[in-house]
């Protein structure tokens, strides 16, 4: 099929490779920055509107004006270009933008082995996920290969930057047929890559297909025999026999990343897929035999670096099932945190490493080489939606924004994102538009695609509670407490939140005059996490609001003994804030400002007090200019 080039000075798009190159050297540029070049391309020095680009870009997605801004960005420093004085690029101020550079059309080149009867070269850029190979023979000993195959060419598809690749635990299992076919358009899936193995004696055979997911067409065949021990080769073939069925170019530094191996030991990698599946169930019980695969795949071969990645994800899971006690088990963190920085030394090209390292350490508090290490996975794998996702929640602000904008523009669907968003308007008292971030993300809940169900709508109903209530409807706020409550299920934060919802309830029955009530939801909260300090202090005011004052009295003894653990469980942040609501509830609006004014002024760059603006205690303080101030500090952060 013809494809139309360009010439852009030193530059060139080459339409049949999907690429830019300066000279004869091709340089790297996200799928999405490219597309943007191309739509300027084909329109030289006409203004092209915001609208233009949402439609060429993300059709049918919801995206705000920072992912236009972060593709612009991404687009102007690979042809060093500066806004000031651009030589290519030029802003329209509240419009878009119009490309100045002279563009010359090349010829149109047919694509490489362009027979009338091999399928079409790929246009733009095209979604692409691997689902799970069957094993065709049942064979239990290796049915570890049905995933391990699909992890290993879809980490091998990610060096290929004409292809966006989606993470296979976001998609349905089984075929692309049928109602999976119905999810994966949903889901934004071009092209689908299905495949089975099966083995005899020491011999394996892999065959796969890439599927047009819109008409279930065969676009490409693959196939790859040899010993069973040499599958990390036969995987490779297959990856590079399915590009060129689909006519795309594979760079040499391409198939230099794809023929990598992190191990040469087959049981090595045996033992991370199974460590992987079962971390992928995000269940408890599952977390210590993964850890046992982990451990027996450093065992074989202790140059493993995914291995330590893994054994960081297994020890991180422990620590966030503990995050919400006041004494959070803070070893797991730091055992995290080492085998991230293990596999980072071992290979510092391994961007899962450092995306590990981002939300490890975001986590621990150690914002500014949280954010350095989400930053260096980023540019090693610039469209890996994982790596966005993590740099994301390590920064803060407009960082933040800007790189959860890309996660949603690229899966809908990840609930999580929203969440994160949010955090940053809420912060900044935006709450309109936390509202309406949020709604889009809860809307998942009721409306699940693929992945969601991975993925779930966690917290956002309790958060767009408190946004409610901080608005002043009441009502409204119940009503998404409740949606909370009753989505609680086994997921990794739903105790969290469902306690969250409780207490949500608790205060808005507190405003309502109903004390009783009040006390059920705290005390059911508290059912939950037996010393969390808010719940404590809300049940003692309920209690004194009901004329208990010695119910009262011994609650708020109790709420001390729980801020006093938090402190000592390496929580300064939660702490602070349970002290201030405690000087709240008790009558000392000063203290609790002097609390949180030194919270602010001491807390490392953050997300530290994000949830001011939505606290029910904190709203006697709103009231107040030294309240007005402190929300103006904490917006200032969330710039």
């Amino acid at each position: 099929m013809p494809t139309t080039s360009y010439r852009l000075g030193p530059y060139s798009i080459d339409g049949a490779a999907y690429r830019l190159l300066k000279g004869a050297d091709p340089i790297d540029l996200s799928p999405k920055a490219l597309d943007l070049l191309f739509l300027f391309a084909e329109r030289p020095g006409t203004l092209v509107t915001k609208d233009d680009m949402l439609r060429a870009l993300w059709p049918g997605v919801a995206v705000t004006d920072n992912a236009i801004t972060q593709v612009v960005s991404e687009l102007r420093q690979a042809l060093g270009d500066e806004p000031a004085s651009p030589r290519y690029v030029e802003t329209v101020p509240r419009r878009g933008y119009r490309f100045i550079g002279v563009v010359d059309t090349l010829a149109p080149v047919a694509a490489a082995g362009g027979a009338s009867s091999s399928p079409p070269a790929v246009a733009g850029t095209r979604s692409i996920a691997v689902l799970d190979f069957a094993n065709v023979t049942g064979d239990a000993d290796v049915a570890w290969l049905s995933a391990g195959i699909a992890e290993t060419v879809t980490n091998d598809l990610r060096a290929i930057r004409a292809l966006r690749v989606i993470d296979r635990t976001l998609l349905p299992r089984g075929q692309a047929g049928g109602a999976d076919a119905d999810a994966a358009r949903a889901s934004g899936l071009d092209l689908a890559v299905v495949g089975s193995f099966q083995r005899a004696g020491d011999q394996l055979r892999i065959t796969a297909r890439v599927i047009e997911v819109a008409t279930l067409a065969a676009l490409a065949q693959a196939k790859a025999d040899g010993p069973l021990a040499d599958v990390f080769h036969l995987q490779d073939r297959l990856v590079i026999e399915l590009s060129s069925g689909l006519q795309i170019g594979v760079t040499a530094a391409a198939r230099e990343r794809i023929s990598a191996r992190e191990t040469a030991s087959l049981d090595a990698y045996r033992a991370l897929t199974e460590g992987r599946l079962k971390l992928e169930m995000l269940e408890a019980a599952q977390v210590p035999a993964a850890m046992a695969d982990f451990e027996r795949a450093l065992a074989l071969d202790p140059e493993y670096a995914l291995a330590h990645v893994g054994l960081a994800h297994a020890h991180f899971w422990r620590f966030q099932a503990s995050r919400a006690r006041n004494t959070p088990d803070r070893d797991a963190l730091v055992a995290a945190i080492a085998h991230a920085r293990a596999a980072s030394d071992l290979d510092p090209n391994l961007a899962e490493a450092h995306a590990a390292l981002a939300l490890l350490l975001a986590s621990a508090d150690q914002t500014a080489d949280a954010v350095a290490a989400g930053r260096r996975a980023v540019a090693l794998e610039p469209g890996n939606w994982r790596h966005l996702f993590r740099l994301g929640t390590a920064a803060w602000g407009e960082e933040r924004l800007l790189s959860l904008d890309s996660v949603i523009a690229q899966y809908p669907q990840l609930a999580y994102a929203y969440f994160h968003a949010a955090m940053v308007h809420v912060a900044r008292g935006d709450l309109a538009r936390a509202r309406e971030v949020l709604r889009a993300g809860a809307a998942l809940t009721d409306r699940p695609s693929a992945g969601a169900g991975r993925f779930p709508a966690t917290g956002l109903h309790w958060l767009l509670g408190l946004v409610e209530l901080a608005s002043g409807d009441a009502s409204s706020a119940i009503r998404e407490f409740d949606r909370e409550l009753a989505q609680a299920g086994v997921s990794l934060f739903a105790d969290e939140f469902a306690m969250d919802a409780c207490d949500g309830l608790a205060f808005a029955r507190l405003q309502t005059g109903d004390a009783a009530g009040a006390a059920a939801m705290f005390e059911q909260a508290l059912t939950r996490f037996p010393q969390h300090a808010r719940s404590l202090i809300g049940l003692a005011e309920a209690a004194r609001h009901a004329d208990q004052p010695a119910r009262a009295n011994d609650l708020f003894v109790r709420a001390e003994q729980a801020i006093e653990e938090l402190k000592r469980g390496g929580r300064p942040t939660e702490s602070a804030m349970a002290r201030a609501y405690a000087h709240v509830a008790g009558g000392r609006p000063a203290d609790a400002i002097a609390v949180l004014t030194r919270l602010l002024d001491q807390a490392p760059s953050g997300s530290a007090g994000w949830t001011l603006p939505v606290e029910p205690w904190f709203g006697p303080l709103r009231q107040l200019p030294d309240g007005r101030a402190i929300l103006g500090k904490l917006a200032s952060r969330a710039r």
